[in-house]
């Protein structure tokens, strides 16, 4: 299976990227090829939202979306990873997901399986819902198929995450693929 990880964080030592690795690490332990793509080193433009595009691309922008969403088309599955921000995704990774726009249609006919890997600071229960909420519907309107998710409770700090079971988690869902 071919797997296109969105690498939401700008911090490559953090947190989020503790989840990546050891997703990353359990799904080429199970055979599959996984690429990461760090959307915090793209050069991407926000959508305009002039749908020139007419939801099949290609988007008049030129940009870093030009490399971007042929590995995603490439795809079998689709890892959304982002730390929590103000209960929802990243910026780094939401401008890459609104810029879906110039491809929704080869998207949704293409029914990706999908995953979700966040990690917050807070350990409320009701910590993830928004984002969660945000991840269902995005699972819903582009007919991905989920395959799991890691919500990372209390994973502020790195050693934080290391010491909790989401890292398990995470190399199990990979694994699991």
């Amino acid at each position: 299976m071919n797997i296109v990880v969105l690498m939401g964080s700008p911090n490559e030592n953090g947190s989020t990227s503790l989840l990546v690795k050891a997703f990353e690490q359990g799904a080429v332990e199970a055979g599959h090829h996984v690429t990461v793509i760090n959307c915090d080193q793209a050069s991407v433009a926000p959508c305009t939202g002039c749908i020139a595009c007419g939801y099949n691309g290609p988007c008049v922008q030129k940009d870093d979306m030009e490399t971007i969403r042929p590995a995603i088309l490439s795809a079998d599955l689709l890892v959304f990873a982002t730390p929590l921000y103000y209960y929802g995704m990243s910026a780094q990774i939401k401008i890459i997901i609104d810029r879906f726009c110039a491809f929704n249609s080869r998207l949704q006919s293409k029914r990706l399986k999908s995953a979700l890997l966040t990690v917050a600071w807070n350990s409320d229960d009701w910590t993830f819902d928004a984002l969660v909420a945000h991840y269902k519907t995005l699972v819903r309107y582009l007919n991905l198929d989920d395959q799991g998710v890691v919500l990372g409770y209390g994973c502020g700090t790195p050693s934080m995450t290391r010491s909790s079971r989401y890292p398990t988690a995470a190399y199990e869902l990979g694994r699991s693929l």
